[in-house]
């Protein structure tokens, strides 16, 4: 879709980098059908508005930990939808590793009679509230964008658990492999699947066509791809000629 007006690109971008964390200015411009000069200048205005902040090749949020919240109110039924095969995949999993992110921890309450592994403080709120939780919590450095714990304390504490699976999630997905916006995040990332005999990548399709600033890991990492049935057949075709089980929710 082509945004010629001003203001509505401008929203367009606010809603975006609200959703994701980060906006990468050669993405937005081609999916906003514009010039990379015109998304810098809008990312500049939007910077003096208080809106976002800019980086090197894009924009991230102003506002620490608000992302995570807003994140979570961004294609709600989507989320629900691959929350719930999700927790299906992981059924029966004696231990269950969960990795930040708002559609991660949508799966937490739907899981029974595993232990969860995390870094997540929403995940640890939500199952503190349980009676009796069965969890495993790392703490660490707290990062307000992503409301979690990193570092190498998280790290530590991760490596001397073994899951039988871990869902994780991605700010973009490709056949390069899974990007994200936080480096000490996606540490946390590559420990979990290490220690997993199983890796589930949650990513609605949005993230199929993006592209973000941090690289997690190759895609090789993962052995089943849960997205919403928005994605394209042929983005579908190629995650599953890539070797990836693709699962379809909704």
């Amino acid at each position: 879709m082509r945004y010629t007006g001003a203001p509505e690109r401008r929203a367009e971008l606010e809603r975006l980098v609200t959703a994701d964390g980060y906006i990468a200015s050669a993405d937005v411009a081609h999916r906003l059908g514009v010039s990379e000069m015109t998304v810098r200048r809008d990312l500049r205005l939007l910077e003096e508005e208080g809106v976002l902040r800019r980086v090197a090749g894009g924009a991230t949020v102003a506002a620490p930990g608000l992302p995570f919240e807003r994140r979570d109110a961004v294609g709600a039924a989507q989320k629900r939808a691959i929350a719930g095969l999700a927790a299906a995949e992981a059924a029966g999993a004696d231990v269950v590793a969960l990795d930040a992110g708002t559609t991660v921890a949508a799966v937490a309450p739907l899981l029974h009679g595993s232990t969860i592994v995390t870094h997540s403080l929403p995940v640890i709120e939500s199952l503190s509230r349980d009676a009796a939780p069965q969890l495993i919590a790392a703490g660490g450095h707290y990062q307000p964008d992503t409301r979690a714990f990193a570092g190498p304390l998280a790290e530590e504490t991760l490596r001397g658990v073994r899951c039988d699976v871990a869902l994780l999630s991605a700010t973009a997905v490709g056949l390069d492999g899974l990007w994200g916006t936080n480096v000490l995040d996606a540490a946390i990332k590559r420990v979990l699947a290490a220690q997993s005999d199983r890796v589930v990548l949650l990513a609605d399709a949005d993230k199929l066509e993006r592209t973000s600033a941090v690289r997690i890991a190759a895609l090789d990492i993962v052995d089943t791809l849960i997205t919403d049935a928005r994605a394209h057949p042929d983005t579908v075709a190629r995650f599953a000629a890539a070797g990836i089980d693709v699962r379809i929710a909704g």
